[in-house]
């Protein structure tokens, strides 16, 4: 079934409803509102990523940190109606992030230490849990059944494939693109690497 269709008789399109509820209908394990959220807003971190001049890559990395913070942050988000401004918050910091990183000479990156950086060039605590939180989000990444990492990067490539080609590529129906997606999350979510961040986070909060 195509994202952002609810076919229950009498249904209104999930396209059509206020992003509140698809936000609380998200949290509630809606699979098909979680699709529609994705589906509309991925035009927006894409949108945000070509602002900041970042190449397919780095673009498709932002757009993974993005979401997979959206898996976790979502019973935490207040107001589901800010959700947008989320997203597009998150998106810039990311999109920064990746430029810092590639900013940096390599050879400085590994002969300084925390000790030998001077004060005024030592990594802010943000900076620090933003790179923890992309080695995390590697890690997990790579231990991705190869069927979820080629799903992955294709729903991450910019600009957005649509689901008739992924379909096509992976030889999947495009009904089941939403609900494996989310399973393909789910496993991201479960790994060791990514479950210990959230704990630290969480102790710290």
């Amino acid at each position: 079934m195509p994202a952002g269709q609810d076919l229950s008789p009498g249904a209104e399109p999930l396209l059509d409803r206020p992003v509140a509820t698809l936000v609380m209908r998200a949290r509630n394990g809606d699979e098909h509102a979680w699709d529609t959220l994705v589906e509309r807003y991925a035009p927006l971190i894409w949108s945000l990523c070509r602002q900041y001049r970042l190449d397919g890559a780095d673009a498709g990395d932002v757009g993974q940190n993005v979401w997979l913070r959206l898996v976790d942050q979502l019973s935490n988000i207040r107001d589901p109606a800010t959700l947008p401004g989320w997203l597009a918050t998150t998106t810039r910091r990311e999109c920064q992030r990746v430029l810092n990183k590639a900013q940096a000479p390599p050879a400085a990156l590994h002969a300084l230490d925390a000790e030998n950086i001077p004060d005024d060039q030592a990594s802010t605590p943000e900076q620090a849990l933003a790179a923890e939180r992309h080695a995390a989000l590697r890690a997990a990444f790579a231990h991705l059944p190869p069927c979820c990492q080629q799903l992955i990067a294709l729903l991450t490539e910019d600009p957005p494939v649509p689901y008739a080609q992924i379909s096509a590529r992976l030889g999947i129906p495009v009904g089941s693109i939403g609900p494996t997606r989310r399973r393909c999350l789910d496993k991201l979510r479960h790994h060791p690497a990514i479950t210990a961040l959230i704990n630290a986070e969480t102790q710290t909060a």
